[in-house]
């Protein structure tokens, strides 16, 4: 059942009836008996209503706008107040005619007629009888028609289904009334108090929610017994209705409250932050959409997105997870997607920036070029992976930076030293609080370019833990093969890295997995000799210094002559990082004095230098005589390059045992057991009387106790100098050598040849002995670099000593 209301004729305008109104709809029997004995007027003016139908008892108001409706009223208001009231077929006819009208309709009585400020007119009716239209007589200035009584069947007194259907009306518009928020309760007093049957059905008819179509059928049934069954029967689906409704709503009244109140205050927040002058979420959303249409996406990145970004307009604005998935749609938005910066082939000019910014290092100039030349014959050649392997200090880094503005590309570096945390390189998944993309991923959105050029630095310095190992997570970002769709958990999808061009850096490539070491092109880079280095501090380090420390050429200079003398006087390293620090050193004290306005000498002297550095304190890795039996020249390789090593053996009187010191690995302390093995098995070819080994104890020893030294190279430095020592003979002067020996006499090839041919040269060393296996190693070493050195190679350790031992006798020899 509906509200009581009042109905507009012309513009449906609805409006709550006054329950506190002198009219009550209510009819007595007497009052019904009464009605239905009045006469019929031959003729009545015809009032058509818009959405209403009006039934006989029924007391209803309505609201006329239209002129011919307010007449209408108007005249009938002041003659004998009985219209003829029919309902509209169609609600939008402005004018009907006869064909827009029902045939059947109920006589009114206008109780009262109220004038409305707005013009219309607002009047009570209140239904007599059921009426036909037999004629149209006029349709100005209103419609009238000539009308005939439709005879209404009732049924006996005594009929009990009748009664049951009627009892079961006033139940059910009982129960309606209970059931609908929308109905005052006192409509229940006034159900209870209506005695006559048909205008209880009549009542409820014209009260439900029905269509004028329906309620028109239910008017023009003539059977009261069949219109009260009818009625019932809609009764019966609007109260399942109602249940079904009011059900819903109980189960979804809290969560609708909720919601609304999440709502109302999302709107005061959004107003709030518009007054303060910030964007609104919708506006944030409308605006990634935005960007991400300017976005080259393929299709499968493109779906991805809309997903993402349809989840974040469903995330309620004050939960934790909006703000991971605006971060995590905001990355999305800064990366760049199939975003390149044009490749410069200009073989030429790249040959010059990298001539411009490092001195030497041919090896890597020469990579460089061949990777342009094809990169411009092809176009969409796939970046190679690259490990510059060589001592701290000389440019393995730096030479990235030049490789970048080289080939015209971004540049982006990312430090490996300590990392142990897997995520570092993949990433976290975005359901971890503070999680984060890789620092892969995020060096690339820094960069704005899918093909930077990547330098990863010391790629030996990482480090393993329960985090994950983080070399293992780099297995696929330096494939080739695998990286096109690099997967990082925090972005969730595959990221090109194929033209991306990685340079990894390492101070040692035995300390890179291998796994890792085999995806990579190796590319060695030595030191550099005293010649390289004087030209480096020339070229680069003096006028860097110079300018780092507001200082011109007019106020300071360094000769050729200077500058060799702080690198062999003042640095021990493969690089020029010492020698700088060495040239920061003497800049400062040339600014001091400017600063004090104290006199100096604009070119630095040998006594500037002395003065300023100390005295020379890198003399300990020059040659030393060859006055005492037992002490032999060797060459190592350190991290920080090459260096040369004294072996020292001595003899004691004792029971043949052998000792050694020096902080010696395990490979080093085998290859004295194994010189000491041979030199007792070929004792009589050599000249050394064998009961010495049973007399003597000898003890080998390597200075610097306190650096860790191993390895295989000092094998035959190990077996000259024991021979040295038990014939008392001179090793010869101004010889070094490095080699790996084996117990039946080979001398085996080592690595590190350069470094140590450089050491050799800085220590004044004049020959060096090495395996024959070496030889290729020297032909590949740049003539400068060996210039003044005699190499002797050979095979057997009966050749070393040969060349090493000579026939006289050391200063203070014993007689053994």
């Amino acid at each position: 059942m509906s509200q009581q209301k009042i109905i507009t004729i012309d513009n449906l305008s609805l409006q709550e009836f006054d329950s506190e109104a002198d009219l009550i709809p209510l009819l007595t029997p007497e009052d019904e008996e009464e009605m239905n004995n009045e006469e019929l007027p031959a003729d009545l003016p015809i009032l058509p209503l818009r959405n209403t139908v009006l039934f006989p008892g029924v007391v209803i108001p309505i609201t006329a706008g239209r002129d011919k409706s307010i007449k209408l009223i108007n005249d009938a208001n002041a003659s004998d107040k009985i219209i003829g009231v029919v309902s509209q077929k169609n609600e939008e006819d402005e004018d009907p005619t006869e064909e827009g009208i029902n045939k059947v309709g109920t006589v009114a009585r206008i109780l009262r007629v109220l004038k409305m400020p707005d013009g219309n007119v607002t009047v009570i009716l209140q239904g007599k009888k059921r009426f036909e239209i037999d004629q149209m007589t006029a349709t100005e200035p209103y419609l009238k028609a000539t009308i005939k009584e439709v005879s209404e069947v009732r049924p006996v007194s005594k009929d009990k289904e009748f009664s049951a259907i009627i009892d079961s009306v006033r139940d059910l518009a009982i129960q309606i009334i209970k059931e609908s928020p929308n109905i005052p309760t006192e409509a229940t007093f006034a159900i209870k108090n209506i005695e006559s049957n048909s205008f209880l059905v009549n009542f409820v008819s014209s009260n439900m929610n029905l269509s004028v179509v329906e309620k028109q059928e239910l008017l023009e049934v003539n059977d009261l017994k069949d219109r009260a069954l009818a009625t019932l029967k809609h009764m019966n689906v609007e109260l399942q209705k109602l249940e079904l409704k009011n059900d819903i709503q109980s189960k979804v009244r809290f969560d609708l409250d909720q919601q609304q109140r999440e709502y109302f205050l999302q709107q005061q927040m959004k107003t709030i932050q518009e007054e303060l002058g910030g964007a609104s979420h919708e506006e944030e959303i409308e605006e990634m959409r935005k960007k991400a249409s300017e976005i080259n996406w393929d299709a499968k990145t493109k779906k991805h997105f809309d997903k993402e970004i349809s989840k974040l307009q469903r995330t309620n604005p004050n939960s934790p997870d909006f703000g991971i998935q605006r971060n995590y749609l905001e990355l999305f938005l800064e990366l760049p997607w199939n975003k390149f910066s044009k490749d410069n082939f200009d073989l030429k000019r790249a040959q010059k920036i990298l001539d411009r910014d490092h001195f030497g290092l041919d090896d890597v100039k020469k990579r460089m070029i061949e990777h342009l030349a094809v990169l411009k014959l092809r176009n969409d050649m796939k970046s190679p992976i690259l490990c510059f392997t060589g001592p701290p200090g000389v440019g393995k880094t730096s030479i990235g930076r030049s490789v970048a503005e080289a080939l015209g590309r971004e540049y982006v570096r990312m430090s490996l030293g300590g990392l142990r945390d897997e995520a570092e390189i993949r990433g976290h998944r975005k359901t971890y609080i503070g999680a984060m993309p890789g620092r892969i991923i995020q060096s690339l959105k820094k960069a704005g370019t899918s093909n930077p050029v990547f330098i990863l630095d010391e790629i030996d310095k990482l480090s393993s833990s329960n985090q994950g190992d983080p070399s293992s997570a780099l297995l696929e970002v330096l494939d080739p093969e695998q990286n096109k769709e690099f997967y990082d958990n925090f972005l969730e999808m595959g990221f090109d890295l194929s033209k991306v061009m990685f340079i990894a850096t390492s101070n040692n490539i035995a300390n890179v997995q291998p796994a890792l070491r085999d995806r990579m092109e190796i590319i060695n880079m030595s030191g550099y000799t005293i010649e390289e280095k004087v030209e480096i501090a020339k070229q680069h380090l003096v006028p860097k210094q110079i300018k780092e420390h507001g200082l011109t050429t007019k106020q300071i200079s360094f000769g050729k002559k200077q500058i060799e003398k702080i690198v062999e006087g003042y640095t021990r390293e493969s690089g020029v990082r010492g020698l700088e620090k060495k040239i920061a050193q003497m800049v400062r004290n040339a600014a001091k004095s400017i600063a004090l306005e104290e006199e100096y000498d604009i070119k630095v002297t040998d006594e500037d230098i002395e003065k300023v550095l100390g005295a020379p304190r890198m003399e300990r890795d020059k040659y030393e005589n060859n006055d005492t039996a037992g002490v032999v020249t060797g060459l190592a390789w350190t991290s920080v390059g090459g260096d040369i090593l004294f072996i020292e053996s001595i003899i004691s009187p004792g029971k043949g045992g052998l000792t050694f010191t020096g902080n010696m690995g395990t490979v080093m302390k085998e290859s004295v057991t194994i010189a000491m093995e041979y030199v007792k098995a070929n004792a009589e070819r050599l000249g050394i009387n064998t009961e010495i080994f049973t007399k003597y104890n000898i003890h080998v020893h390597i200075p610097e106790g306190a650096t860790p030294k191993d390895g295989p190279s000092a094998g035959i430095a190990m077996l000259t100098s024991l021979v040295s020592l038990l014939t008392q003979k001179r090793v010869k002067k101004n010889l070094a050598m490095t080699g790996e020996i084996t117990l039946r006499g080979r001398v085996l090839p080592v690595g590190g040849i350069k470094e140590k041919i450089l050491a050799a040269k800085r220590a004044k060393i004049k020959e060096i002995i090495l395996s024959e296996e070496n030889r290729k190693d020297i032909n590949e070493i740049k003539g400068e670099y060996i210039e003044g050195l005699t190499f002797h190679f050979v095979n057997e350790m009966s050749e070393v000593l040969a060349i090493a031992i000579t026939k006289d006798k050391v200063k203070y020899a014993k007689t053994l």
